[in-house]
């Protein structure tokens, strides 16, 4: 997971103690089973959103699920800061022939950790049509997907077309199943920061690797094996869950309540409607229950990690000062008792 990186609270949580560590929760083992059923299957049929309260566990399901993944011979492509992709910061262009704005940095940065997660898959799968590219000589088929890629790290305002070449091939063959694993998924469709020429918001379906992810997302473009997984991020406040999206995950009714839900006179964006299409929700528990939120004690405990006596009034203390919540009972139990 070095490779493909981590979102930044993850990342600030795996610094916390000896080595990088998660505990295996029910949800996780019922989100195992769909994936091991969905490698039969078209990702067509596998779209999941993982949803729920903030601070409940889901960039750390969404994690499990790539790390399983990965070490059973699934081809895996993990983006976990999504933001970044809509943030402006990287080089865009726009492209008269396809009508979208081109991210050459950001397809390129995407393709080398792409490749060296799956390097050894990769080299056995080939092309299975010429590719052609403009002032530049065709790829011819039988070359494997590995060399594809090697063009895009010497000649990367390639590594848009080539990016989107890759995933058309790696859906047609049927010998691997792929996982295309999205955190902070709502920030695909919300607003971007980046601007055309007359200095207007370009909406993210215009930007070539969003629209490119959220095309497998909605399905007008999927694997003939494996799922498309996204899970959505509280944490980010400048790119909230927007109406659309929310209506497609079907929120429930406490959401509706709180006016979190389009209504008929509220305006939604015809394009963002199209591209959230047939996303189911995975609702993740928000509360730890008392056996994975002791198994999560123990891991601080046998660290010793905890500058408090490590005891059961210790774990009830902090478990009930949490509600049962897995980020407030890191943060603001276990850790708080570091400043102790």
């Amino acid at each position: 997971m070095k490779t493909f990186g981590l979102p930044r609270n993850m990342l600030v949580d795996f610094r916390m103690l000896s080595m990088p560590c998660a505990v295996s929760r029910k949800s996780t083992q019922a989100l195992v089973e769909r994936l091991d059923a969905a490698r039969r299957g078209p990702s067509l049929d596998n779209r999941l959103v993982l949803t729920g309260s903030a601070g409940c566990g889901k960039s750390y399901l969404m994690l499990q699920l790539v790390s399983y993944s990965a070490v059973n011979d699934w081809i895996v492509l993990y983006i976990p800061r999504a933001h970044k992709l809509v943030d402006s910061s990287t080089s865009y262009f726009y492209d008269p022939r396809t009508q979208t704005y081109l991210q050459p940095t950001a397809s390129n940065q995407i393709l080398q950790r792409f490749l060296t997660v799956n390097k050894k898959i990769l080299e056995k799968l080939k092309v299975s049509g010429r590719v052609t590219f403009e002032k530049r000589k065709a790829v011819d088929t039988g070359k494997s997907l590995a060399d594809l890629i090697n063009i895009a790290m010497s000649e990367q305002h390639l590594a848009p077309v080539i990016m989107s070449k890759v995933l058309e091939e790696i859906g047609k063959q049927e010998r691997y199943p792929v996982l295309l694993a999205v955190d902070e998924f709502q920030a695909l469709y919300g607003k971007t920061e980046y601007r055309n020429q007359h200095y207007e918001l370009i909406k993210s379906f215009h930007l070539s690797v969003p629209r490119l992810l959220m095309e497998y997302a909605c399905g007008k473009k999927h694997f003939k094996r494996g799922a498309v997984i996204g899970a959505l991020s509280s944490s980010l406040s400048q790119y909230p869950i927007t109406r659309e999206l929310q209506q497609a995950l079907q929120r429930s009714a406490e959401d509706s309540e709180r006016g979190q839900i389009s209504d008929p006179y509220t305006k939604v964006i015809a394009g963002m409607v199209e591209y959230s299409q047939g996303l189911s929700p995975f609702e993740v528990p928000g509360k730890l229950e008392y056996a994975e939120a002791a198994a999560l004690f123990e891991i601080w405990m046998r660290d010793k990690a905890l500058h408090s006596a490590a005891n059961d009034e210790l774990f009830l203390s902090k478990y009930s000062e949490s509600s049962g919540n897995a980020r407030a009972f890191v943060h603001g139990g276990l850790l708080a008792t570091q400043l102790s």
